[in-house]
């Protein structure tokens, strides 16, 4: 069975470590066996979690019969790593052991070295520290994770569910993920990366979320989505140039606005063929795709698996 060490250091943070726990620990082989073995690892028996205090149940010895060790985030970046973990963490990488990091986590892999001339990414929020800290890394602060084989990264938060379930996929296959998804109550593929929540959640300095340039007609894609609509339609719309449009995007979304509206249809897809009977046909025209191809092409490129095959894992069953 894959085995699963969750590496709780001192002054982790609980929803890194959890996030591991409930995704790995949840996943049932079509057999009924487990897909994983899951088990908490750390320097110490009870370890600091902001508020609250976390037993292990290993101590770094699990580490060595380890196939995956997910390495949560810290709160405070700037401490150093304990060295013991440090050095099992480099012991686990030489072995081949597949080693990713959620969320700040990232220090604690670039401290080890693990990150030495690969692309990586960590919340946005640390980006800056991160570059000055660790310039031998190839940071890309605006994708929810990265992939590169051994080792994998992932951003803030929520974007740990991403890339754990992206784990699940490469392991066990789409279906299988899928069905973490679905226990998860999460998508299967969040289309867009960070770029998309640096701006447009940057509370105002009364605390209230700050609205931007592009709020207004990212609510118009909302409702009008299933029309014909062509860039400069939006460009319209939001009453500025296409090139104006263009860069407030990127700036915005990290998307074009045509990326934006497909990741928009694909959405509200998902929502009939979760919720509709439906054919696949009608579902693709009625969210506003020109034909049948593109819309089997783009919602696989952006959900992982074909309209039919989410159907079949998230829709609930019609009754009659």
């Amino acid at each position: 069975m894959h085995t699963v060490a969750v590496l709780a250091l001192p002054d982790t943070v609980a929803f890194d470590l959890a996030t591991p726990l409930e995704v790995f620990g949840r996943i049932e082989l079509a057999s009924g066996e487990p897909g994983y073995r899951v088990v908490v690892c750390g320097t110490d028996p009870m370890v600091t979690a902001g508020p609250m205090r976390i037993a292990t149940d290993h101590g770094l010895d699990a580490l060595v019969d380890a196939d995956t060790v997910m390495v949560p985030g810290r709160h405070d970046v700037t401490a150093a790593p304990p060295d013991t973990a440090i050095e099992a963490l480099r012991d686990a990488h030489a072995r081949g052991v597949r080693i990713a990091s959620i969320c700040s986590g990232a220090f604690t892999l670039a401290t080890a070295g693990l990150l030495d001339g690969k692309r990586a990414t960590t919340h946005w929020m640390a980006a800056e520290l991160f570059r000055f800290t660790y310039p031998a890394v190839h940071l890309d602060a605006d994708v929810l994770y990265v992939d590169e084989g051994q080792v994998l990264t992932s951003a803030g938060a929520s974007a740990g569910l991403d890339l754990c379930l992206h784990m699940v996929a490469r392991d066990y296959g789409a279906a299988a993920a899928a069905e973490a998804a679905r226990l998860a109550v999460a998508p299967l593929h969040r289309s867009g990366g960070q770029a998309q929540f640096i701006l447009r959640n940057r509370p105002a300095a009364n605390g209230i979320a700050a609205r931007t340039e592009l709020d207004e007609v990212l609510a118009w894609i909302e409702r009008e989505a299933h029309r014909e609509l062509a860039l400069a339609d939006i460009a319209v719309r939001a009453a500025v140039s296409v090139r104006t449009l263009n860069r407030r995007f990127q700036a915005e979304t990290g998307q074009t606005p045509m990326q934006w509206l497909t990741g928009v249809r694909v959405r509200h897809a998902q929502q009939l063929l979760e919720t509709t009977s439906h054919g696949v046909e009608r579902i693709g025209h009625d969210v506003g795709f020109a034909s049948a191809a593109n819309f089997r092409e783009q919602f696989r490129r952006l959900a992982g698996v074909s309209p039919q095959s989410y159907r079949s894992t998230f829709r609930e069953r019609i009754a009659g």
